[in-house]
């Protein structure tokens, strides 16, 4: 299949079709402001009942490169692809999340720290490293064997694994941290 010339004229096409489609959705993509604002309703939540942003923050980490993948993916099928996309995309993905987090003040608090470090900030980037890992881990043992999984749901189950693995070496980190 031959790649398409991506043209400079097109960006503001593009633009405004991106603008149309969030403003008449017909369906939910995988990361959209509804799910943005999931994910500071979750954050809200898993505070009000004492979970921490550290652990928060993997899932959300997870969260975002995923969308970021998947963003990167439905781009290269369709052909809509530029300069710097798989730079631009991710720090999107990032930038619609951390800078309202930020100005509503939940990212930055002087002790919700950890090895001094932005409790939020380090799940985040934790998380989004260890989704990736999982993913990268995932396709080599699937291209080992001849494009097959070990077992069905091994592509969601491999990352859920080790983000839960992660999530509970955070627990008692932060168990630790707090308590001791």
């Amino acid at each position: 299949m031959m790649k398409s010339s991506f043209k400079y004229s097109t960006i503001p096409l593009l633009l405004t079709s991106f603008l149309a489609n969030l403003l008449t959705p017909d369906r939910v993509f995988a990361v959209c402001p509804v799910c943005t604002l999931a994910v500071g309703s979750g954050l809200f939540f898993a505070q009000r009942y004492g979970v921490d942003n550290t652990i928060s923050g993997i899932w959300i980490g997870a969260f975002l490169t995923s969308g970021a993948m998947w963003a990167l993916n439905w781009m290269k099928k369709k052909n809509y692809q530029f300069p710097g996309e798989k730079a631009l995309i991710p720090v999107a993905f990032y930038l619609f999340v951390l800078v309202p987090l930020y100005f509503k003040k939940i990212i930055g608090k002087p002790l919700d720290k950890i090895w001094g470090l932005d409790k939020l900030v380090l799940g985040i980037v934790l998380g989004s490293i260890v989704f990736y890992l999982s993913e990268y881990l995932y396709e080599k043992i699937k291209k080992a064997r001849g494009d097959k999984p070990y077992f069905p749901f091994q592509k969601v189950i491999m990352p859920l694994s080790f983000l839960a693995i992660l999530s509970i070496i955070f627990y008692h980190l932060t168990k630790i941290h707090t308590h001791g």
